[in-house]
């Protein structure tokens, strides 16, 4: 355990320097959240009533998605540029490697979801501490598992890097889309509804939403922490073997 801990901190050593050498960078990434939290949100709010607590989860969940799902494309820069094989005969722990890298892009998110928060706090959002730390929580899990799976997809796509493009583009909308992230699934028709009860997103949204509002006896909550859980420890399992027996 020692052993792993100590490699998977190496690894996040060696991927988070680069974020601290360039902080405007991750305001940078902010900008299609903040976009959609000031006039999205606005128009909702206007809409809706008080809207906040229904909006900024699904803000921070579409930031998990974005964010540690895109985390594969650093990968697959190494693996085009043949930097990663100098790493692979080390004698890192692979799983350490993929925890590692998924945790930079965890953290990233957490200060940029930090943020949010605060920015929406004077447009009307209401702060739950306690539901807004065990909602952070539940997306540092989630976030390690779409870390996980986008490395994957990375190794899978290399040497073009067609593959990563076209895949995690073409999922990442859907996932978006039929989670009601951005619009409720409520008012949606019949069909749609069903589609997105085969969308774990869903049920993590949900949870999020009753985390965020307080709500912490909510049978969301047990789903999406279930649903959040099962994304991590899939992704972990197939990037451990992806990386053992497609890259060395």
């Amino acid at each position: 355990m020692m052993t792993f801990l100590r490699d998977t901190a190496t690894v996040f050593s060696r991927e988070f320097k680069p974020s601290l050498r360039d902080p405007y960078g991750l305001l940078f990434e902010m900008g299609q959240p903040l976009l959609f939290l000031l006039l999205f949100g606005s128009l909702l709010d206007g809409a809706m009533g008080s809207s906040w607590q229904w909006f900024v989860p699904g803000i921070l969940v579409m930031m998990c998605l974005t964010g540690p799902m895109s985390a594969g494309y650093t990968l697959l820069v190494e693996l085009i540029g043949g930097s990663m094989e100098r790493m692979l005969v080390t004698p890192l722990n692979r799983t350490a490697m993929l925890v590692g890298r998924s945790a930079k892009a965890v953290i990233v998110l957490l200060v940029q979801a930090v943020l949010i928060i605060l920015l929406a706090i004077p447009l009307g959002f209401e702060l739950h501490a306690a539901g807004v730390l065990a909602g952070l929580a539940q997306l540092v899990v989630f976030g390690v598992g779409l870390g996980a799976f986008s490395f994957v997809l990375a190794i899978k796509s290399a040497p073009s890097g067609t593959l990563f493009y076209v895949v995690s583009q073409s999922i990442l909308f859907p996932l978006l889309l039929l989670s009601g992230v951005l619009l409720p699934l409520e008012t949606a028709p019949g069909w749609l509804r069903t589609v997105g009860q085969f969308n774990p997103v869903t049920y993590i949204v949900d949870a999020q939403r009753s985390l965020f509002s307080g709500d912490l006896a909510a049978p969301s909550i047990l789903y999406g922490t279930a649903s959040a859980c099962l994304i991590a420890a899939a992704g972990l399992w197939l990037g451990n073997r992806t990386l053992r027996q497609g890259v060395v």
